[in-house]
């Protein structure tokens, strides 16, 4: 139960590997699969690397975004423990509309300072089985984050600049079975955590940049129904402290003046061994329950990899163009993969293209496509295999300079 109910919770960080993150979270970031940070010009400057803020020109800027995520129906195909049964069966697909809003505030007078704010859905989870076995744990796990980012930059020299940011999270969650032991949870919370960024520019077409986003302790509270095979056993609160694990970027980016074309490689840590095991409590006791609910269970989640390459293309003073790929490694071990998130290991391409308008407005259109590795797995709950996982991202923007 502890493990059912907190699972989707720990994978909903902003831009940490693997779950269902939405690293993301605006046109740009989808156009370059989010390898914009050493390079980045827009609004969405201030989610991605706030120390960039620095160097853009005098004026503020804000975008609003309409972000679509599809999900495929996954697939699993195998048996359950204590069942001979082989089974062949299908997740529901998901589909959902995420806004997001970036703003840039002008240089502040003889201060090299400015301010930011992103107010963003960096992550999160929905996966619904309405067929047996899977849905006898994993009916249905639910969770939504929004993001509250302000920052401030600062310019120390005319090449360096470095920024930092008060990060404001708050998560709802829903998870739902239907078996002769379930339950009906839900739980939300607001937390905190901080992130650091610094952008280095040694000549007009190499630029560093660097990201930190802190571990981030969810205190979810909220109330549970547990239920037995003679009736409801528990009505009452509970709650959890889990972590969300920091999250390291590093970024070079090199501009070929010529063509004025832009490459730039991002390479990311995502420390998910903070999450080591899941302990939940409740308000009373749960009593004959506390067998199926209300033991800790051990995740030894591992520390994971992404690499990103970002592309874009000024082909002229109206229109750029963007391209990007992206590998992304998954934290959970063959040992915990079970039906509430059968992740594995992804390789994504996205394209978009921007269009200034005029001088003060500008439009946009990305999209990616997250294609993600069929997984076997045998461990105390399952044998055999999960597929046809892949991730839909669509973005429109709209941009504008005042």
């Amino acid at each position: 139960m502890k493990r059912l109910l907190l699972l989707p919770l720990a994978f909903a960080s902003s831009i940490y590997a693997g779950g269902y993150k939405i690293p993301e979270t605006s046109l740009n970031g989808v156009a370059l699969s989010a390898a914009n940070i050493a390079h980045s010009h827009g609004a969405d400057t201030a989610y991605y690397n706030p120390a960039n803020m620095s160097f853009l020109d005098k004026n503020q800027a804000v975008e609003a975004d309409l972000i679509y995520i599809g999900l495929d129906p996954v697939n699993y195909e195998g048996k359950v423990t204590g069942d001979t049964e082989s089974y062949d069966i299908d997740a529901e697909s998901e589909n959902f509309f995420i806004p997001s809003l970036n703003y840039v505030s002008p240089e502040f007078e003889d201060s090299n300072a400015r301010v930011g704010l992103s107010i963003v859905v960096p992550g999160g989870l929905s996966k619904r089985w309405n067929e047996s076995p899977a849905k006898d744990s994993a009916e249905e796990f639910t969770l939504e984050i929004v993001e509250v980012n302000p920052t401030a930059s600062f310019k120390l020299e005319s090449d360096l600049a470095v920024a930092v940011g008060f990060r404001i999270v708050h998560t709802s969650g829903i998870v739902k079975s239907t078996a002769a032991v379930s339950r009906d949870m839900t739980g939300d919370s607001i937390d905190f955590g901080y992130n650091l960024a610094l952008a280095y520019k040694p000549t007009k077409s190499f630029e560093l940049g660097m990201t930190y986003r802190s571990q981030v302790n969810l205190t979810v509270t909220g109330d549970a129904k547990l239920y037995s095979p003679t009736g409801l056993a528990y009505d009452g609160g509970a709650s959890v402290t889990i972590p969300l694990p920091a999250c390291f970027s590093a970024a070079a980016a090199y501009t070929l003046d010529v063509t004025k074309t832009t490459f730039e490689f991002v390479y990311e840590r995502n420390f998910w061994s903070a999450y080591s095991s899941l302990d939940f409590n409740y308000a009373g006791s749960v009593g004959n329950l506390g067998v199926y609910f209300d033991d800790p269970i051990e995740k030894n989640w591992n520390d994971t990899n992404a690499y990103r390459l970002g592309i874009t293309q000024e082909l002229n003073e109206e229109t750029t163009l963007m391209f990007g790929v992206v590998y992304d490694e998954s934290p959970i071990p063959d040992e915990t993969l079970s039906f509430e998130l059968p992740d594995s290991d992804s390789l994504s391409l996205s394209a978009g293209v921007r269009y200034d308008i005029n001088r003060e407005l500008n439009v946009g259109v990305s999209a990616l496509y997250s294609i993600r590795e069929s997984r076997s797995v045998t461990n105390d709950e399952l044998q055999g295999e999960f597929s046809n996982s892949n991730v839909l991202i669509v973005s429109t923007g709209l941009g504008y300079k005042f």
